[in-house]
């Protein structure tokens, strides 16, 4: 399990990579606890679909015991009567077998479908916990997987298998206990078989959980490259590079086809084994049990009824061949489920208290180191201030640490050492409301969401949009002007991530989305880059709208950008450096391009 450490024990080098070979896998025992504990609270439910399955299973050990019963008494002596009465009888067990097989079915159904919504709510929740590390080391498609398919096997499991699982096993109890308790002997002779079995299945049991668990990956890296292919499909249609993406998807495909194959065999494998074994020991009763009735051990009827207890006993078993390659694949889907469920977030929120300071800068850094997972360092022993109501560049050559310095000032990460402070607190003691509500952080590449123009320009400003409030706030900061821009004010429709837009709108909605907060601190990260000279003047009027005091730390390679800041950092090298005049600024730029 992935947990917190304290902040000097690195913990922001955590690896958060699920797709990996030493992914620790769950006991037998703990992913039935696990799974247990999502469905805890239909205990009634449960108790109600046991009874229905007692009831069943107590009527399906009847009917052999009464036929054989009706051949000794009834049909050998000759006596119609008898075996009508015990026709009808039998007839009343049918329907009452069918009756209590129907609701425990029927209540188990609703059961997993509950614990399908509980469980799905679960991983959803736990992924809103995780740190932005967590989705730069995991593909989103694998993600979707997750939630959807294997949490459907688990769901497949408890609505057709589960309820299966345990009838079967009761009947076969049940059987077993009827047949040693009719005659020891032959009862011993019918279930050796089964001992066999038993051992052959824990022997390939772990084989088979295996082939399903390369079959639940290579099906979460299919739905992993589909989602990313088609993302990018438009930078493919203008390299023209469709063969890529054919070859990319022909190549996971194949892999997610043989792992299929083999995760089929395996699951079938059991099924024509334990018919042989089915056969195996009918065979060897009938023809111990001719030589107890030769002997006058038992009877002709007895025979009958053991010969019944044996498809009672062998046809459950059967079905458990199915069954149990049903419950690997849960279990498969379950290891790879909970390898979400048991990771920790590294970034809490520790005490206010804190390494707090009395500090009249908006936001320090100090001795700020900060190391990728995969340990590459970006920041080495950085220490700067950043003053209320002034406005920072940040320059230097791509790859150099800006977009790194970004993340930390917005706590996208936390420093791998030092502290970072803002307004004299240590930036880990703010709640994600308090930290959102402050800083605004805004990409070179805008996200939109579906809906209209007003739910995304007021996306976590309101817990519920209301059009009226909406537009008297956008009044109020001066910004209803450049909402009247678009067709139908706050109303247009925005589609899929808005990529029926313009590029230079999705910004100005985004910039809006931002100035609304009023934040105190607003990163710029190239947001201005890939638009024209007249939207950019646009988005510099949006930022008018912000409140004097607030402080802009803008990433950007544009001089006219960069000239009116009052203050650049020149970041390369894992140096943070006050580069004074823009002029210095241009000189270190260009000496870095002279020394590379």
């Amino acid at each position: 399990m992935y947990k917190f450490t304290t902040h000097n024990e690195v913990q922001t080098n955590m690896n958060y990579t699920l797709n990996t070979n030493k992914q620790q896998k769950t006991s037998l025992r703990t992913a039935l606890k696990s799974m247990y504990g999502l469905v805890r609270h239909e205990n009634r439910n449960l108790l109600i679909a046991g009874f229905a399955m007692i009831a069943s299973t107590a009527f399906n050990l009847a009917t052999p015991f009464l036929i054989g019963r009706a051949v000794d008494t009834y049909i050998v002596p000759g006596d119609f009567k008898g075996v009508v009465g015990t026709a009808v009888l039998l007839f009343f067990v049918f329907v009452a077998a069918f009756g209590a097989a129907y609701l425990q079915t029927s209540v188990m159904g609703k059961v997993a479908q509950r614990m399908l919504y509980t469980l799905r709510g679960s991983i959803f929740n736990k992924l809103q916990e995780l740190p932005v590390s967590f989705f730069n080391q995991n593909k989103t498609g694998d993600l979707i997987s997750r939630i959807n398919n294997d949490t459907n096997k688990i769901n497949q499991f408890f609505s057709q298998s589960l309820i299966q699982l345990v009838s079967n096993i009761f009947l076969m109890v049940g059987v077993a206990v009827f047949i040693l308790a009719m005659n020891w002997e032959l009862g011993l002779v019918a279930l050796a078989p089964a001992v066999v079995l038993l051992i052959i299945t824990q022997v390939v049991s772990p084989w088979i959980k295996q082939m399903n668990a390369r079959s639940l990956k290579e099906s979460g890296s299919l739905s992993a490259e589909v989602q990313e292919s088609i993302d990018n499909f438009k930078v493919t249609v203008a390299f023209n590079r469709r063969d890529y993406f054919k070859d990319n998807f022909n190549t996971i495909n194949s892999s997610n086809f043989t792992t299929a194959i083999h995760a089929g065999l395996a699951n079938s494998i059991f099924i024509p084994l334990y018919g042989l074994f089915a056969h195996i020991a009918q065979l060897i009763v009938l023809l111990y049990g001719i030589h107890l009735i030769g002997t006058g051990v038992i009877t002709i009827g007895v025979l009958i009824a053991f010969l019944a207890y044996i498809l009672r006993f062998y046809d459950p078993l059967r079905q458990l061949a199915a069954i149990w390659a049903s419950f690997q694949v849960a279990l498969a889907g379950w290891d790879r489920i909970n390898a979400i469920l048991v990771l920790e977030s590294n970034m809490k929120i520790i005490s206010s208290g804190e390494n707090s300071t009395i500090n009249t800068s908006l936001v320090t850094f100090d001795n700020v180191t900060f190391t990728y997972p995969e340990g590459k360092k970006v920041l080495n022993h950085n220490s700067f201030v950043l003053e209320k109501a002034t406005t920072y560049a940040l320059v230097g050559p791509t790859g150099g640490g800006k977009t790194t310095t970004a993340s930390l000032l917005s706590r996208l990460f936390d420093p791998t050492e030092g502290t970072i402070l803002f307004e004299g607190r240590d930036l880990r003691s703010y709640s994600a409301a308090e930290r959102s509500q402050n800083i605004g952080f805004l990409l070179q590449e805008p996200f939109l969401f579906t809906g209209t123009v007003g739910e995304n320009i007021f996306y976590g400003t309101m817990e519920s949009y209301d059009k009226d409030h909406a537009q008297k706030i956008l009044e109020e900061s001066g910004l209803s002007t450049l909402v009247a821009r678009f067709d139908q004010g706050l109303d247009t429709v925005i589609g899929s991530s808005g990529e029926a837009m313009s590029l230079g709108q999705r910004q100005m909605i985004c910039f809006m989305r931002a100035v609304i907060r009023k934040p105190k601190l607003l990163i710029l990260d190239e947001a201005t880059a890939n638009i024209d000279t007249v939207t950019e003047q646009l988005l510099e009027e949006i930022l008018t709208k912000l409140p004097k005091e607030t402080t802009l730390v803008i990433i950007a390679h544009r001089l006219n950008t960069i000239e009116r800041a009052d203050k650049i950092f020149f970041v390369n090298g894992g140096s943070i450096t006050a580069a004074g005049s823009l002029d210095e600024a241009v000189e270190m730029i260009m000496g870095q391009k002279r020394t590379s």
